[in-house]
């Protein structure tokens, strides 16, 4: 059996890129719970009677994306747009970064106080395909990727990271445009058609198909399996461990 195939992967993979929460951690539950708490004090003090913001909203609208395009994406699908303001607006300022800056605090504030929980199957996963000899990086839209990976304690299987703050830095586009994929590829050393895309978002699945990667594999924790596929899934499972099951 090839390396590739021990792992559930097809031949001639050499890089596998992970996106982080929802995937390898367990903070896609922290993300979601901030953005409601946020997105909800914010409309009820528009609009008492506006609908909430709902696991749907956060599945197609901020899932996956840099935390101002969440912003502006899902207020503009309740038909509001605000001043764009600038990076580090503070959390009061009535802007696309100020919300973007109370959303950050909230999470800042849950790590704190309670740490990071990892998916024990995914990083089971990750440790395989280090050991197989893949070479292996983080690609988040999260501004806390060094934080979050660290507290995770898996840092030493992480070859590499493009993170929101590695994203700003080098003025990538956020999903579902490929461009931090592609640069976690690059910093690799591999090309697209050399690495596989593991991804939870709808947008980071987008990317990775986008990217012209070899294999992109979905991670379904929401229900949510379907929306995955047709963003360009090539196989859809509920935990990484799963594909070891497969090979």
């Amino acid at each position: 059996m090839s390396t590739s195939r021990s792992v559930g992967l097809p031949d001639g993979v050499r890089a596998c890129l992970f996106d982080l929460d929802g995937v390898l951690t367990r903070t896609a539950t922290v993300h979601m719970a901030a953005w409601k708490r946020t997105f909800d004090a914010f409309l009820r003090a528009r609009d008492p009677a506006a609908p909430e913001f709902t696991q749907d909203d956060y599945n197609r609208h901020v899932d996956g994306k840099p935390r101002a395009d969440g912003v502006r994406d899902f207020l503009a699908s309740r038909g509001i747009v605000l001043p764009e303001g600038e990076h580090g607006d503070p959390a009061d300022a009535e802007t696309v970064q100020g919300v973007a800056t109370r959303k950050n605090d909230l999470v800042q504030r849950e790590l704190d106080e309670h740490g990071v929980e990892v998916y024990e199957g995914s990083v089971r996963y990750l440790r395989a395909v280090k050991e197989a000899g893949f070479a292996t990086a983080v690609v988040t839209a999260s501004a806390n990727g060094e934080q979050v990976v660290a507290a995770g304690g898996f840092a030493d299987l992480i070859d590499t990271r493009v993170d929101g703050v590695v994203a700003r830095q080098q003025g990538l586009a956020g999903k579902p445009s490929p461009d931090t994929f592609l640069a976690g590829a690059h910093a690799l050393g591999v090309t697209p058609q050399e690495a596989v895309v593991f991804e939870d978002a709808l947008a980071g699945v987008s990317a990775g198909r986008a990217g012209g990667f070899a294999f992109v594999v979905g991670v379904d924790r929401v229900g949510h399996a379907d929306g995955l596929r047709e963003a360009g899934a090539d196989v859809v499972v509920t935990d990484l461990a799963e594909l070891l099951d497969r090979s």
